[in-house]
């Protein structure tokens, strides 16, 4: 399944992390093992910290929409745990620890202790389109338009100049 409209016209970088993210959302929500490793791998061989940027602006912009009154810190724990139940139910791959990465990452609330180890790229390619299956699964919203407007935020923001 290809792209669709705006995410057609992006720059073959910010492109291949479209695609993969596109295919990797979508096979976790098939439940697709398989599918989903393969897109994780493909999206782990991007760069990691636009990969990050990418997939946490739309956690993030997903999570506001779901709660407009604002997330609370049991809001996150449902959230958290009822992904991980979800996740669960179709396979052993799942890494809480790192689901909570994502989520708090994209929260802007994960606090990297001085010297320890940078996230493993490949296990948030993995868990962060898990996560936003769950999400989108949940809610009957579509991925791509979220996704979207990530990569418009990213690129209004590179063409802002810094003062």
């Amino acid at each position: 399944m290809g792209l669709s409209g705006e995410l057609r016209r992006l720059p073959s970088a910010a492109r291949r992390i479209a695609e993969a993210a596109v295919a990797a959302v979508d096979a976790a929500r098939a439940r697709d093992e398989q599918g989903l490793r393969e897109a994780a791998d493909e999206l782990a061989a991007c760069d990691p910290e636009h990969v990050g940027v990418v997939l946490g602006s739309t956690v993030r912009a997903l999570l506001e929409d779901l709660h407009p009154d604002g997330l609370s810190g049991e809001d996150v724990q449902d959230v958290l745990e009822r992904c991980v139940r979800d996740t669960l139910a179709w396979t052993a791959e799942l890494d809480v620890d790192s689901l909570v990465v994502v989520l708090t990452g994209a929260l802007g609330v994960h606090q990297q202790e001085d010297g320890a180890a940078r996230p493993d790229p490949r296990l948030l390619a993995w868990h962060a389109p898990v996560l936003l299956a769950y999400l989108l699964t949940g809610s009957g919203r579509r991925f791509e338009p979220y996704l979207a407007a990530a990569f418009a935020e990213i690129a209004r923001a590179e063409t802002v100049e810094m003062p």
